[in-house]
């Protein structure tokens, strides 16, 4: 199929626009040929069943098509930057994950020597079944060697998997890297060209369209890792039962929007601000309640039912007070663990500093466990018996209180509540 030279290509050619064998105005482009023709050029029998446009038709045409695709990779610019953000966030969350897994092992580690008698099942299918009542030392120098050894072995699966899939995302980094350098430098050589000439513009046209949809075609996909939740520790919170602490609720600290239960271990919304005491060290910002309790050594655990609260914080706060006046402020440095409901989804953040954990589901108990000499606090999802998040190597200057928080409803109602699990009494 042809297309004739129309009388509307009549007009000024300039000197240089005349084709060389047949001295006649370059007026036509060859879309099959990708060249530029004259009249007399157009008659000859290879372009005669060639598609063939006037020179500034053909122009506009590309100017288009450039213009649109080079819109489009400008899109996809800003998915191939989001992509490359969340790999580097996964390589940083895998970095975390790794360290909390270890910090987990050398928890369990200290535990289970400390213990006297040890009956721990579901390290990796491992049971240890040791009666050390009246262990000797070789016994338990014995015992110890054996547990670290299959410590470090699974530790060791866990740092191979680990170099694996830090390879796999910076593998996966480079390649986004690439893209996204030639996403940024494509659309400005498309829209250089189609500031120039139509002659200009014409040279090359198609090859700079194949180029930018095949730059359009390249489908990245974000680096398969290897989960490392395999090396994960199952079942801690019920080793941590042992150090687990009746936590009762400070009504002196409590918000004007939380109502306490009368045994002090619930807390529930109200829309309406109560009339209650003045005290400095009650939260006037957040629907906070601190507990009662207060460590200054040793292990303690606890565990808070959340089913019934679209928003919550867990944690521990600072007691700013010190221990110097019966009034402690609610302004010490805390450790959070906050669960939103978004939709359909749940999110989780950690604080300090402030961090996404990558969980979507609703937990329905929490437990919480703060190793005060270690400096460790740990989140558990207590109905799984896994990990949510833990801090190490944390350092505490003075009194920490146990801290528990809903959000203050924006408009509307709310009748969220969580609750304070008993501890299990022993038969």
């Amino acid at each position: 199929m042809s297309k004739r030279l129309n009388p509307q290509l009549q007009q000024k050619i300039p000197e240089d626009a005349y084709c060389e064998k047949h001295l006649e105005p370059l007026l036509l482009f060859c879309d099959d040929d990708q060249i530029i023709l004259c009249g007399k050029c157009f008659q000859a029998q290879e372009h005669r069943h060639h598609v063939v446009y006037g020179v500034q038709e053909a122009a506009e045409n590309y100017k288009m098509l450039f213009q649109k695709i080079s819109n489009t990779l400008k899109e996809k610019l800003e998915v191939v930057k989001s992509m490359l953000a969340d790999e580097q966030e996964r390589m940083e969350e895998e970095q975390n994950f790794k360290e909390m897994i270890e910090s987990e092992y050398r928890l369990m580690f200290r535990l289970m020597i400390e213990e006297n008698e040890v009956n721990f099942r579901g390290l990796h299918g491992y049971v240890f079944n040791l009666n050390l009542r009246e262990p000797s030392l070789n016994q338990l120098t014995e015992f110890a060697a054996e547990l670290k050894e299959k410590f470090q072995e699974t530790l060791q699966r866990l740092n191979d998997l680990g170099r694996e899939n830090l390879n796999k995302l910076k593998e996966s980094e480079t390649r986004l890297s690439e893209q996204i350098c030639s996403l940024q430098q494509i659309p400005v050589e498309l829209e250089k060209k189609c500031g120039e000439s139509s002659s200009a513009l014409l040279q090359n046209a198609r090859y700079s369209l194949e180029r930018s949809e095949s730059l359009l075609l390249q489908c990245l996909q974000p680096a398969q890792t290897a989960d490392l939740s395999s090396c994960q520790i199952t079942g801690m919170s019920e080793m941590l039962k042992v150090f687990q602490r009746p936590i009762t609720l400070d009504p002196k600290t409590a918000h004007p929007c939380l109502v306490l239960s009368e045994d002090l271990r619930s807390i529930r919304l109200r829309n309406i601000q109560q009339h209650v005491p003045s005290n400095p060290g009650r939260f006037d910002f957040s629907a906070s309640v601190l507990g009662v309790e207060s460590f200054t050594s040793g292990r303690h655990y606890w565990e808070v039912d959340v089913e019934k609260a679209t928003k919550w914080q867990l944690g521990i706060c600072e007691d700013s007070a010190s221990g110097k006046s019966d009034a402690p402020k609610a302004s010490g440095d805390k450790v959070l663990l906050t669960g939103s409901m978004m939709g359909a989804d749940f999110t989780f953040w950690v604080f300090p500093p402030l961090r996404k954990v990558f969980l979507r589901e609703q937990m329905h108990k929490v437990g919480v466990f703060l190793d005060y000499e270690y400096g460790q606090i740990s989140f558990y999802d207590v109905t799984k018996g896994s990990l949510i998040y833990n801090f190490s190597c944390l350092t505490f200057q003075g009194a920490v209180r146990p801290l528990f928080s809903l959000c203050i409803p924006n408009g509307g109602t709310n009748s969220d509540s969580l609750s304070i699990c008993l501890p299990r009494v022993s038969s």
